[in-house]
């Protein structure tokens, strides 16, 4: 059975599960799944780049919808100029709000916002490359994981199954596998990320 689309993902997983009773829930099943996944994974196919634009006087800037973690964070200039991570209690004490302002040094994530320190004096364009979830199968009818590793979708969802019908030991046989890919394709990341070089510090 192919494995190319959301449709093909939903018929899988009745046909592994061997049951015919579970149309209507197994779409909840994937998004459970996605979510699981979004929290696990961490490969180079997940990496995006955007610009944001601070605002002069306002400490924070709204995170892109599909935020998961940092891989970098500059702000533009000549040469462009990286930006530390902080922690919140490191920029409320050194660059409280309605504190001197300037060009922005530090950041830190406060729920869905890039916490500044200090507030931005003027508009900055800030570039950002960062992991970003992959589209959801709901709206989209494929993505980028899927094409890549359909048995990590596969896997997840029967996880899930296997829990809503009370079968603990498969929902065990399921989650066993599926974390052998996670660690399978965070090996072969890491590897082909960092052979020769430093490692790269993350920040979530």
């Amino acid at each position: 059975m192919s494995l190319a689309t959301y449709t093909d993902l939903l018929a899988s997983v009745a046909s592994w599960m061997n049951r015919t009773d579970l149309t209507a829930v197994i779409p909840d099943f994937v998004a459970i799944a996605e979510g699981r996944i979004a929290n696990d994974l961490r490969i180079r196919q997940q990496i995006t780049s955007s610009t944001l634009t601070t605002v002069a006087g306002t400490q924070t800037v709204t995170l892109p919808t599909d935020y998961l973690e940092f891989e970098n964070v500059a702000i533009d200039g000549t040469p462009e100029t990286p930006c530390q991570v902080a922690t919140k209690e490191h920029i409320d004490a050194n660059y409280p709000a309605g504190g001197a302002s300037g060009r922005p040094v530090v950041f830190t994530i406060v729920g869905n916002s890039i916490l500044f320190g200090p507030t931005p004096d003027a508009v900055y364009t800030v570039n950002i490359d960062y992991y970003g979830r992959f589209d959801p199968l709901s709206v989209a009818p494929s993505n980028g994981l899927l094409t890549y590793q359909p048995n990590l979708y596969l896997y997840a969802c029967l996880r899930e199954a296997a829990l809503f019908v009370r079968d603990d030991e498969r929902a065990s046989h399921w989650d066993a596998l599926y974390l052998g890919v996670v660690k399978t394709l965070t090996n072969i990341d890491d590897n082909a990320t960092h052979s020769g070089s430093a490692l790269r510090v993350k920040y979530q």
